[in-house]
C-alpha cells in the first residue's frame, strides 16, 4: 500500500503481529485500511509490535498477561478480545487467562472484571477451548 510497508521495522513487527493475533486477523485489519488510516497501522506494525513486542527483556506470555489488564482497565473490548485470542497463540491456558479476569476484577473493579470474563468466555468458546 505505501513505501513504509518494506521497511524492515514493518516487515519484522508484521511477522510478529501475524503470529500473535493470528494471519486472519492481521490480514483483514490491513485489507480494511484506506488512505487515512493506514498510516496508523504502519504505525501499530512497527512502533507497537516491533519496537515493543520484539525487544528484549519480556517475553511474549508476560507481555500478553500485561495487555489483558491494561486493556481491560482502560475498557476496550475489542482489543480485548483480540488479545485474549492472541494470548493464547502466546501459550497461556484458559486457567490463566480466568486468574487475569479475576485480578482485573479485583484492581479495576466489578464491572470491569464481570466484562473480561464475558468477553474472554466469549473468545475462548468461539476457539473451542471452553464450553
Amino acid at each position: 500500500m505505501t513505501e513504509r510497508m518494506t521497511t524492515d521495522s514493518f516487515k519484522k513487527g508484521l511477522k510478529t503481529r501475524r503470529e500473535v493475533m493470528g494471519e486472519p486477523y492481521v490480514e483483514r485489519a490491513l485489507d480494511a485500511a484506506g488512505a487515512f488510516d493506514w498510516p496508523m497501522q504502519t504505525m501499530v506494525t512497527e512502533q507497537c509490535w516491533n519496537e515493543t513486542w520484539n525487544r528484549d527483556g519480556l517475553d511474549r506470555r508476560a507481555r500478553s498477561i500485561l495487555n489483558l489488564g491494561m486493556i481491560a482497565a482502560l475498557n476496550r473490548p475489542k482489543e480485548f478480545q483480540a488479545h485474549v485470542r492472541g494470548a493464547v497463540n502466546n501459550g497461556l491456558t484458559p486457567e490463566e487467562i480466568r486468574e487475569i479476569c479475576l485480578q482485573i476484577a479485583t484492581y479495576c473493579g466489578m464491572p470491569a472484571g464481570l466484562d473480561a470474563f464475558r468477553l474472554a468466555k466469549s473468545v475462548l468458546t468461539e476457539m473451542e477451548l471452553i464450553e
